[in-house]
């Protein structure tokens, strides 16, 4: 069943834009009702299995480390691999969707997370369970996936709905996944996590099989681009590393720099061969393009301001007692990020609906504007618990519903048209890279645990956001169509 992609549905007023619409003979062969129901259902229990994975594991960390008799930085690896995998299998195995069909992609991705969650139940060191992780890892690529089966399979007045279903997990279960992760750990045991997320993994298979459905995408002829793909998962490697080097041994130590000359050479090789090749991953001329480039900076640089500020800055600034608020950990995390957790999970579809009707485009823009406006509240206002507070929940609404759910859903829609999956692969790796490097950037300020360390870290978060908002003026729809 091959279906041109869609790029959105007619606005609800003559003011909004009027993205191109699917010919009526594909609109009448895409899901409706029930069957369409029974697809989003199933793509959600396929990123749940993910979700669960990064989510519930963290609380389990010390439980892991008790477990292997290993130290808090060896057992970090546990959670480093396995979004190393994912920022690698997201742009190659998207790109391979093209070629091999969405349905056989998600089988492969969920083959490959349930035997490395066998793996992890019955690992008796530590390696094996990082290795894994990173085999868990994989999943990550379930994400861009489902965006991309949503647009072609739903009818568009369904896709900002379901783009923002999908976001929602993408932002955590409410916040409560964390929460029954470390009850699990406690009183059953770690592996506990893992033998419920096979569970999940299992159903979720047995769904995709009798719901996705097969063919591979009409929009993608040739063959897989698989030194493009190498190039690019050695790039990713290297600025990975390189980020987390920096932080920990310094910027200019030799091990950073022989990473940054690593990231800087992969980088070229990859720009090089997909010069040269007939089917690249992606095209050089779409990456300096207005619909690529700038959707994957605005990702990085939004990440990297608004993340650090909830999963870092203010969770230290919450629990710090002589400088900040003075909270346990379990009330801390109670009322900073569990809000803006269960907000998202509203705000999400709501924002995807008012994509369709709006534009993702300007969507992107006002998440992005209202998301650095909450955090100049929380700069302005650092010391005042109150204010902080309703700054972080109003993030939920803005940065996890509005900004999260737009920049995917733009993500599919801007992408190339000969290579659907080039663009939600590529910027679903941007997340990862964005986060660590917005939080390695700030550490050495927040974690002073001064007034001024907090306040200083918090507007360089401040200021990262706004150049993210000043980048989003760049993104600009291709010729002749309004998105």
């Amino acid at each position: 069943m091959n279906i041109p992609t869609a790029t959105g549905q007619q606005p609800a007023d003559p003011q909004a834009p009027a993205p191109t619409q699917a010919p009526a003979a594909a609109e009448e062969s895409r899901f409706h009702g029930k069957a369409a129901a029974l697809l989003i259902t199933t793509l959600v229990l396929a990123v749940l299995a993910f979700q669960l994975n990064a989510s519930m594991i963290t609380p389990a960390l010390p439980h892991i480390g008790s477990f292997f008799g290993e130290t808090p930085e060896a057992v970090a690896q546990v959670q480093s691999m396995f979004f190393l995998a994912g920022a690698i299998a997201g742009p190659v195995i998207g790109r391979w969707s093209d070629f091999i069909g969405r349905r056989n992609a998600l089988l492969l991705v969920l083959a490959i997370m349930g035997a490395g969650t066998v793996l992890c139940i019955f690992a008796p060191t530590l390696p094996l369970l990082v290795t894994g992780r990173f085999m868990q890892g994989v999943s990550s690529a379930i994400f861009a996936l489902s965006y991309i089966v949503l647009n072609e399979y739903l009818p568009a007045r369904l896709f900002g709905t379901s783009i923002g279903i999908i976001a929602a997990i993408n932002g955590g279960v409410g916040g409560v996944d964390g929460y029954f992760g470390g009850l699990m750990a406690e009183t059953l045991g770690f592996q506990s996590i893992f033998v419920a997320v096979l569970v999940l993994a299992a159903i979720a298979v047995v769904c995709v099989i009798k719901v996705v459905p097969g063919g591979k995408s009409a929009a993608a002829p040739g063959r897989m681009d698989w030194w493009g793909a190498g190039s690019l998962s050695v790039f990713l490697v290297f600025i990975t590393y390189f980020v987390s080097t920096g932080s920990s041994a310094g910027w200019t130590s030799p091990a950073a720099l022989g990473l940054l000359a690593g990231s800087i050479a992969s980088f070229a090789a990859f720009w090089l061969i997909e010069k040269k090749r007939e089917t690249p991953l992606v095209a050089v001329h779409h990456l300096r393009s207005r619909q690529v480039w700038p959707v994957i900076a605005t990702t990085v640089l939004t990440l990297a301001g608004i993340f650090a500020i909830i999963n870092f800055t203010v969770v230290l600034l919450s629990q710090d007692k002589e400088n900040g608020f003075g909270l346990s950990a379990s009330v801390a995390a109670l009322l900073f990020l569990t809000p803006a957790a269960l907000i998202g999970v509203f705000a999400a579809p709501l924002a995807g609906w008012i994509a369709d009707r709006r534009g993702w485009i300007k969507t992107v823009r006002v998440g992005t504007a209202t998301s650095l406006a909450c955090a100049i509240v929380a700069a302005l206002f650092a010391h005042h618990q109150i204010a902080v507070l309703i700054a972080i929940a109003a993030l939920g609404i803005f940065y996890n519903g509005f900004f999260l759910t737009a920049i995917n859903g733009l993500s599919v829609l801007l992408s190339p048209k000969e290579a659907p999956a080039a663009l939600p692969g590529i910027n679903g790796a941007s997340f990862g890279i964005g986060a660590s490097l917005g939080v390695v950037i700030v550490a050495p300020f927040a974690g002073q645990g001064t007034a001024a360390g907090y306040s200083t870290a918090l507007w360089i978060s401040v200021s990262i956001t706004a150049l993210a908002f000043i980048v989003s003026l760049f993104i600009a729809a291709p010729k002749g169509e309004k998105i």
